[in-house]
């Protein structure tokens, strides 16, 4: 049995009729950029976060451009977030001319750590740019009070969040600005790129609807720099399919993290990722994380130390327990993935920024231990036994 960290193969059956339908439906219609179907998707996307506005675009790290664009963030400004996320969290802020502000993450969660964040406020703040990272949302009542206390905008990374809410309310609803990706893998994932961005605001959504077309007002005529960011007809037409089925997939997601915490709790050298109590919020369990005791492995032969270290793309280049329990699971049939290997302070485009090992300790100490297990809403209960069975049985010889 190969179990795969995500697969699109048993959705794509249930719904090869409907999507087929749709596709065809655009293509037959000749409007492949704006029109029906994407004002469909951007009224039932705002709908189902809970906003009046949403704009869709092509990424989700368009979303963050367009966002920090909309409330004038640039040069000389800085932003506030996490380091342990994908690329695009920083790059986005870096692409417009601010710079990022790195604030270490909570051990349990993840999250950007809420106990550290009026330490990194500076007079050059404008922003806080928290992420919903895994599926999990970050505290968003606590976090809006520090950004009202101190005057910032708030924009919130949701790329790995469709169908998460804090409070009984949706990610992307509470901030100033909500970014979404719609990335395949996603829980609300298209057939390609694609992103939307999600605001209560009617002057940021026209602001957002412009720069993501050339910052043209009407056509033609230009009244500042924009991009080329549109969410095209066939994409929204793909969404439209899958977004009424959003909260079931959650809920399935819901249900293989708890089975998983279940057959997974008490294993030594194991750390299972916090769940969320349901009168807080609902996480959407984009991913399932583990961690792996970042201990020194036991004796190994030489060779195959050295053909392990050829594979390891660790900042610190060393031999991780971690490391090693994923290439004994590929092994036996379980794929894994790392969501983060290299912190993104310790990237080499960020050099310049001057970040030593060490400045933010618990989201370096994640990058070498975190370890994403398959889930996906059709992973069977066979399939993830299958998981859990490796685990068990692999985990102690990487020590």
């Amino acid at each position: 049995m190969k179990i795969p960290p995500f697969s699109l193969a048993k959705q794509l059956d249930e719904l090869s009729q409907e999507l087929d339908s749709a596709v065809l439906r655009v293509l037959k219609s000749g409007q492949y950029i704006g029109g029906e179907e994407i004002d469909r998707f951007e009224k039932f996307f705002a709908a189902a976060t809970g906003v009046p506005f949403s704009v869709g675009c092509n990424s989700g790290t368009d979303a963050l451009v367009l966002a920090l664009r909309a409330l004038d963030i640039g040069k000389g400004d800085e932003v506030i977030t996490s380091s342990f996320s994908f690329f695009a969290t920083a790059e986005a802020i870096s692409a417009v001319g601010a710079k990022p502000v790195f604030v270490d993450v909570h051990p349990d969660s993840y999250l950007i750590d809420l106990n550290l964040l009026e330490k990194a406020i500076t007079p050059s703040t404008r922003a806080i740019l928290p992420v919903h990272l895994f599926g999990f949302p970050v505290d968003m009542e606590r976090l809006l009070q520090v950004a009202k206390k101190h005057g910032l905008k708030v924009i919130e990374d949701c790329a790995q969040a469709a169908g998460s809410f804090w409070k009984g309310r949706s990610v992307g609803s509470w901030g100033d600005i909500g970014c979404f990706s719609f990335f395949p893998t996603k829980n609300l994932g298209g057939a390609g790129d694609g992103g939307a961005v999600t605001t209560k605001d009617p002057h940021i959504a026209q602001r957002i609807r412009e720069l993501a077309v050339h910052g043209m007002p009407r056509r033609y005529l230009h009244t500042q720099l924009g991009y080329n960011s549109r969410l095209d007809a066939l994409q929204a037409a793909v969404l439209n399919v899958k977004l009424p089925r959003l909260k079931g997939w959650v809920n399935k997601r819901q249900l293989i993290a708890k089975r998983y915490e279940e057959m997974l709790k008490g294993i030594p050298s194991l750390s299972l990722p916090s769940s969320l109590d349901p009168e807080d919020g609902c996480h959407g369990w984009n991913q399932y994380v583990v961690r792996i005791q970042n201990i020194s492995p036991k004796e190994d032969t030489q060779e195959s130390q050295a053909n392990l270290k050829k594979e390891i793309s660790d900042f610190d280049s060393c031999y991780l327990p971690r490391d090693l329990l994923k290439k004994k699971l590929e092994e036996d049939g379980v794929n894994t993935i790392i969501y983060y290997p290299i912190p993104i302070h310790l990237q080499p485009a960020y050099k310049s920024l001057g970040h030593e090992k060490g400045k933010l300790p618990v989201t370096e100490t994640l990058c070498k231990e975190v370890l994403s297990l398959p889930v996906f809403p059709e992973l069977t209960i066979e399939e993830q036994e299958k998981v859990v069975h490796s685990v068990k049985k692999l985990l102690p010889e990487c020590f």
